[in-house]
């Protein structure tokens, strides 16, 4: 999943725009190649910036954009404008890392209470929905599994059931909720995963839906395994 990378108010404004011009663009027929990747880089930009709310101030998003397009004198200059966006989003991502990890510690001790769901020394919460008779898997083995991925709030953001097909990786290779959970599993078994933070991608998150520190859920099934081929 790719990150946008913001570097300058002009694109911060190009993704509240998306939000603010919401019913005009209903309106709008895109009929050229130009307009129709104008408004996928519109909405691939929104994305990445869902995360951070209405902390952008969109009068002065509107002064920036329009002082560079109509090359004004900025209030800013490059080298504040380059510092100021990063102590913001510095801020930003510091404030959404304690939100998602006061949701985690929240979820987690309610989730550790019912019935079927058990927690390993590292924090791991998994519940079993279907248990396999087949083998368990080694950290070197190559596993083919079906699995869907959710946040807390229900945002998917990852599945191999909306590609269509299993996919095939090292045990060894994953983020260690991963790692750790699989090795429980049996062949033809399916379950829950509850991934603490710190056993998925910590305080950097991943792509533009993965916050920093955020917990995922996992529903994986384990359909076979390859033995990795001999070094």
């Amino acid at each position: 999943m790719r990150r946008v990378w913001l570097t300058s108010a002009a694109f911060l404004f190009l993704a509240s725009l998306t939000s603010f011009a919401a019913e005009e663009a209903e309106k709008v027929e895109l009929k050229s190649l130009s307009e129709k990747a104008s408004y996928a880089v519109g909405l691939d930009i929104g994305r990445s910036l869902a995360r951070y709310g209405t902390a952008i101030e969109l009068p002065l998003l509107i002064r920036g954009i329009e002082d560079s397009l109509k090359r004004n004198k900025p209030l800013l200059s490059p080298e504040e404008a380059a510092k100021v966006t990063t102590e913001f989003f510095q801020k930003m991502q510091r404030e959404l890392a304690e939100k998602n990890q006061a949701a985690e510690e929240a979820f987690l001790a309610e989730n550790k209470k019912k019935e079927g769901v058990t927690t390993t020394a590292s924090g791991l919460q998994y519940m079993v929905v279907q248990e396999g008779e087949g083998p368990t898997p080694k950290p070197t083995d190559r596993v083919r599994v079906n699995y869907r991925g959710t946040l807390l709030d229900g945002t998917e953001f990852d599945s191999s059931y909306s590609r269509g097909e299993p996919t095939t990786f090292e045990v060894r290779r994953v983020i260690p909720g991963w790692t750790e959970g699989l090795q429980l599993m049996k062949v033809g078994s399916k379950y829950r995963f509850f991934i603490p933070s710190r056993l998925a991608y910590r305080e950097q998150g991943a792509g533009p839906n993965i916050g920093p520190n955020a917990m995922l859920l996992f529903e994986v099934e384990l359909l076979g395994i390859e033995p990795s081929p001999a070094p």
